[in-house]
């Protein structure tokens, strides 16, 4: 199964990325070369992906995902680069790695966490600890020594991992 997720989810990812190209959708050497990709893929990362594959089959994730991109993620994003335009110029840096505690169930939500997490400005994911339930984060600016949630440094993200990585 695993191989078949795999595969659906390279070769839709192929047919956006190479949708419009010579004036049509896709040209039929397109679609065969996205085949091969796919299968190739699909074949190195079937052991990888996990026995939980049919979640990322759901089209109600995806547009949670869609939402969650466009909607949390950016204006995270949005807010993180407006902070540390202030604290580059004002010069009110104090870096430090916190050890951010989170309540996150699988290796899927930590991965969403991180990524989402090290994507905004000013802060970086070093480790996660799940044995530990907490990240390692590198934060421009440490406003407490560790901070009693995961609020402080990831603001939503936690709640929308929790949500995507179920």
């Amino acid at each position: 199964m695993s191989f078949i997720v795999a595969f659906v989810w390279s070769f839709m990812l192929w047919l956006v990325l190479t949708a419009g190209t010579k004036g049509m959708l896709w040209s039929p050497e397109e679609i065969i070369a996205g085949v091969v990709f796919s299968v190739i893929v699909a074949y190195s990362t079937r052991n990888i992906i996990g026995e939980k594959t049919t979640r990322f089959l759901n089209p109600i994730r995806w547009v949670e995902f869609v939402v969650y991109s466009i909607g949390p993620l950016f204006w995270g994003m949005v807010k993180a680069n407006f902070d540390v335009a202030y604290r580059v110029i004002t010069g009110k840096i104090r870096p430090g790695i916190v050890r951010v505690p989170v309540e996150l169930e699988n290796d899927a939500q930590y991965t969403i966490l991180s990524n989402s997490i090290t994507l905004t400005p000013g802060t970086l994911t070093i480790d996660a600890c799940p044995e530990e339930k907490a990240l390692y984060v590198h934060w421009i600016y440490v406003r407490e020594e560790e901070p009693k949630s995961s609020e402080p440094v990831s603001g939503s993200f936690e709640k929308w991992a929790r949500r995507l990585g179920r």
